[in-house]
C-alpha cells in the first residue's frame, strides 16, 4: 500500500466512523438518556436519505434553493417528526419492558418501510451533490478525493463540537444529564422531564436525519437501507458505553478505521472484523469504554 492510498484510506475511515458517530449519537443519546432501544432508528437515517431525493426538486422549483436549503429543511421537518413520534408513541414505553419497546419500535420500521414504498416506490436512486463541492484534489500523481467526503467529514466535526458544547456548557445540558441520571429529582425540582425527553428524542431523530441527507450524494438510496446502519450504531453504542457520547465518538472512529482498511487488508474478513473487535473489547471493558456523559 504505497503513501497516497494509505492517504485515502485514513480520509475514508474518519469521514465513515464521524457518518457513524452522527447516526449513532442520537441512538445513544435516547438509549441510555431516556432507556428506550429504538430499533426504528435507522429509519430517520433512511428517512434522512429519502427526503434529500425527494424534496430536492420541490426545494429547487419553489424556492429556487440547493442542497443546502434541502438540510435545513430536512432538519426542522426532522425536529417536528422526533417531537410527534415521542409524543404519539415513544412516551408510553418509559416504563414498560424492554420487550414491548422493542416489538413496537419494529413495528414503527415496518410502517415507515410501507410509507416509503408507497410514497416513492422500491427503485434505487440517486442525489446530486452541490456543484461547487463535486470536485476532487490530489493525493500524490495518480490518486485524487472527493472535496463532498471532507464536507462531509467538516459537518460530523461541527455538529458533534455543538453536541459536547450543549451537553456539557448549557443548563439544557445539565438537565438532560440530570435526567439520565435520577429522573425523580429531576421532577422534583419542578423540571418537565417529558418536555426535556421530546426534545432529547427529536435531537437524536434530527442527527439520524441530517447523517441521511448528508450521506445520500456518496451512497445510493434504496429501501432497508437503514437497517444496516442500524446494526452498525447498535455496535457503536455497545463499544462506546451505553448513553456516552465520547465512547460513541471512539468507537465510530475505530469501527470506521477497522472497517475501511479491513477491506482493502483482509477483504474476505472485512464482514465480521468489527464485531470481532467488539467482542474483544467487551472482554475488557464489559460495559464498554466509558460511562454515561
Amino acid at each position: 500500500m504505497d503513501i497516497a492510498t494509505f492517504l485515502v484510506q485514513c480520509l475514508n475511515s474518519l469521514q465513515y466512523g464521524l457518518l457513524l458517530f452522527l447516526v449513532a449519537s442520537g441512538l445513544t443519546l435516547i438509549f441510555g438518556i431516556m432507556g428506550v432501544i429504538n430499533l426504528a432508528h435507522g429509519s430517520f437515517y433512511m428517512i434522512g436519505a429519502y427526503m434529500a431525493y425527494a424534496l430536492s426538486p420541490w426545494v429547487a422549483g419553489t424556492f429556487g434553493g440547493g442542497f443546502f436549503s434541502v438540510l435545513a429543511l430536512g432538519i426542522v421537518l426532522s425536529i417536528v417528526l422526533g417531537y410527534v413520534l415521542e409524543w404519539a408513541f415513544f412516551s408510553y414505553l418509559y416504563e414498560r419492558e424492554h420487550l414491548q419497546q422493542v416489538l413496537m419500535t419494529y413495528g414503527l420500521i415496518l410502517v415507515f418501510e410501507e410509507l416509503r414504498s408507497i410514497l416513492i416506490g422500491d427503485d434505487v436512486y440517486g442525489v446530486q451533490a452541490p456543484e461547487w463541492l463535486s470536485g476532487s484534489f490530489a493525493l500524490g500523481n495518480l490518486m485524487t478525493y472527493p472535496i463532498y467526503r471532507i464536507f462531509m467529514s467538516a459537518v460530523c466535526l461541527v455538529l458533534a463540537l455543538g453536541m459536547y458544547l450543549v451537553l456539557t456548557k448549557t443548563r439544557l445540558g445539565m438537565m438532560i444529564r440530570a435526567g439520565s441520571n435520577n429522573r425523580e429529582m429531576v421532577q422534583a425540582l419542578g423540571i418537565d422531564i417529558q418536555f426535556l425527553y421530546r426534545v432529547v428524542f427529536a435531537a437524536g431523530v434530527a442527527l439520524a436525519v441530517t447523517a441521511g441527507i448528508i450521506a445520500s450524494p456518496v451512497s445510493s438510496v434504496y429501501p432497508g437501507m437503514g437497517n444496516s446502519v442500524l446494526i452498525i450504531c447498535f455496535v457503536v453504542v455497545v463499544i462506546g458505553g451505553i448513553g456516552s457520547i465520547r465512547g460513541a465518538l471512539i468507537a465510530a472512529l475505530l469501527i470506521g478505521v477497522v472497517d475501511t482498511f479491513g477491506k482493502v487488508v483482509f477483504p474476505q474478513a472485512a464482514g465480521v472484523l468489527v464485531y470481532v473487535l467488539m467482542a474483544l473489547i467487551l472482554l475488557v471493558k464489559p460495559n464498554g469504554l466509558f460511562k454515561a456523559g
